[in-house]
């Protein structure tokens, strides 16, 4: 999937390994596929996210990929979709996800709204976003895998 991402502006080309690194520290929680025949056409990924003096059970969705020439024919939005049903109906409290501001309705449409009161180190405030599935929405640092850093 490492030529998924290549021609975004915000890749940095290590997406394929940040998704070996979480499978190696058993922290890929979900990793689920798309194909097209016997080609995988995308990817996306759910690992542990803890709030500092949060709640538990917090995921991180990161990376998500598709292929270019199989790109805005749903592919994400499914995956994303299932991601996050399979984690909300496994009990999850909820699902952060850094999201470009500049393309707000993208994360909108699943349910994530930014939200000052989680912040990354080193991450613009906007780009944090947070999908409670229950309880209130916490407040504090997120943390990511140190793969996702």
């Amino acid at each position: 999937m490492t030529a998924a991402f290549g021609d975004f502006a915000d890749s940095n080309g290590l997406e394929a390994s940040v998704v070996d690194a979480l499978r190696k520290d058993a922290a890929l929680t979900l990793s689920f596929v798309a194909v097209d025949g016997s080609a995988i056409v995308g990817h996306v990924a759910f690992s542990p996210a803890r709030i500092v003096n949060g709640p538990p059970a917090w995921f991180g969705l990161a990376p998500v990929a598709v292929a270019r020439a199989h790109r805005r024919r749903g592919i994400a939005d499914q995956l994303i979709r299932t991601g996050l049903e399979t984690l909300r109906t496994r009990g999850a409290a909820g699902c952060v996800v850094l999201g470009d501001p500049a393309y707000p309705a993208y994360y909108a449409r699943f349910g994530f709204e930014p939200d000052p009161a989680l912040f990354v180190a080193g991450v613009p405030a906007p780009f944090v976003q947070r999908l409670c599935f229950h309880g209130e929405p916490p407040r504090g640092e997120v943390r990511y895998h140190p793969a996702l850093s």
